[in-house]
């Protein structure tokens, strides 16, 4: 049976977002797919002029895909990506004492607060190939063994 697909608000956009820093720590790049209510899809990736660790590339390509969503013209948006560390800490769920990622994250639910209605969850990392190939990307990287479009089957 192929997975459930969840019942949405007609307008809502879907968004993934992939963070990834080479080496961690170091350069970042940036990876975001947006699907459109229409089903039109926007692929963005990009190499920020910073470098950082993983879980600020995450939290920056979260920001990135918010920004670009709002610029868009996303008024309803679930936000899916497989940072545990992301997630969690913008929804308020956990904290770090690590001033630059809690700057980011603050900024980051300034952003979600620009939405009508802005869902933020965790998705299993076969799930977020697309941003996940856009990050690596960015980063002149090639696309992680095992997740290449087509190798991955829906359950049956």
């Amino acid at each position: 049976m192929p997975d459930a697909i969840p019942q949405t608000h007609h307008t809502e956009w879907h968004i993934w977002f992939d963070g990834s820093a080479c080496p961690n720590p170091g350069r970042i790049g940036l990876g975001v797919l947006l699907v459109a209510p229409d089903g039109q899809r926007k692929e963005y990736s990009c190499i920020t002029a910073q470098s950082g660790c993983n879980n600020e590339a995450e939290l920056l390509a979260l920001g990135m895909a918010l920004e670009i969503a709002r610029e868009s013209g996303a008024r309803r948006v679930l936000v899916q990506g497989d940072s545990d560390f992301a997630v969690r800490h913008v929804n308020g769920l956990d904290t770090t004492e690590v001033i630059r990622l809690r700057e980011i994250i603050l900024r980051t639910r300034g952003l979600m607060s620009c939405f009508t209605e802005c869902r933020l969850a965790w998705i299993p990392r076969h799930r977020n190939q697309d941003a996940d190939r856009l990050s690596r990307a960015a980063l002149g990287l090639p696309v992680k063994p095992g997740l290449h479009p087509g190798l991955l089957r829906r359950r049956r």
